[in-house]
């Protein structure tokens, strides 16, 4: 519909609409986390989050709605058919600017669990988004410094302990939780700063990973891998609000964890670190070839 639109203009038109459509759900979702939290019975709470997540999601289709009024953007997605709504997944995903969050909430909204972060405990605190995030039943998780271990070494363990009990809830509601393993998204600076083996990524952090798969419990058996890729140069934020991302790739795998990877303490035990490391690194390298060929093919 506004597709003729000059690109520096969509990115206008895209802004104002999305901060539009926020400011229509923020304040029902304020009101339903209120309302949340001001009755604790168990069933209302599900219940209270079944409309919270419903709110989220018609928030996401609304940005995903002005995205395809906007866009010419050309996408190519493979490998989401057999995805369930239903389902437990834990997601990763290569990173690369602040649009890959809006193309993940584009290919993932509705066809499984909302996407939800782990977030550091000290964040509930932050007004009005903590307690959203709350009654989203976004995990929170502890995490203890190595300094702080070491003078307190009673508290080993214990940060995995309390972020695995507030999880408890997800045995039995399908979730999503998703995992950046790069910890930051990617620039040529930061690739030559860690001399990252990999061609087009950096690092993974597989501790990160581990203790979130540790605190969720063996029903997370399902990894949704997704690589995404923006042929040429243009992938930023204003780029992708602006329609000037002429293609998207994104791939998705969808592989079963091993049951050895979530059981273990990566913190303590030498032999499971280096066994889930090697984990991470082998899916970090099919990756990078995936890259690679997909930059071979769109040269």
């Amino acid at each position: 519909m506004l597709k003729f639109l000059p690109s520096s203009v969509k990115g206008g038109v895209v802004c104002v609409g999305m901060t539009l459509n926020t400011l229509v759900w923020v304040p029902l979702l304020m009101l339903a986390s209120l309302v949340k939290f001001l009755l604790p019975l168990p069933a209302w709470r599900r219940g209270m989050t079944r409309v919270l997540i419903a709110i989220a999601e018609l928030w996401m289709g609304g940005n995903n709605f002005l995205q395809r009024q906007t866009q010419t953007t050309h996408w190519q997605v493979d490998g989401v058919d057999a995805l369930k709504y239903d389902g437990w997944y834990f997601v990763t995903s290569n990173h690369q600017s602040w649009s890959d969050i809006l193309v993940l909430q584009r290919v993932f909204n509705r066809r499984i669990p909302m996407l939800k972060f782990f977030l550091k405990q000290e964040l509930i605190w932050v007004p009005f988004m903590g307690m959203a995030w709350w009654a989203l039943d976004f995990p929170f998780m502890r995490r203890f410094s190595r300094e702080y271990l070491q003078a307190h070494p009673e508290m080993a363990g214990k940060d995995l302990e309390a972020t695995r009990k507030a999880c408890e809830k997800f045995r039995h509601v399908p979730v999503s939780v998703v995992n950046f393993m790069e910890g930051t998204r990617f620039t040529a600076g930061k690739h030559d700063a860690q001399a990252s083996p990999y061609r087009h990524l950096l690092k993974p952090r597989a501790g990160g990973s581990s203790f979130v798969l540790s605190a969720m419990g063996e029903q997370m058996r399902c990894l949704l891998d997704v690589t995404i890729y923006y042929p040429g140069e243009r992938h930023s934020f204003w780029d992708f609000v602006s329609g000037r991302i002429a293609q998207i790739v994104v791939h998705v795998e969808a592989k079963e964890l091993p049951a050895e990877l979530i059981t273990g303490d990566y913190e303590n035990d030498p032999v499971f670190r280096q066994k889930f490391q090697s984990w991470v690194n082998q899916l970090w390298l099919d990756k990078d070839a995936l890259l690679t060929r997909l930059s071979a093919a769109w040269r």
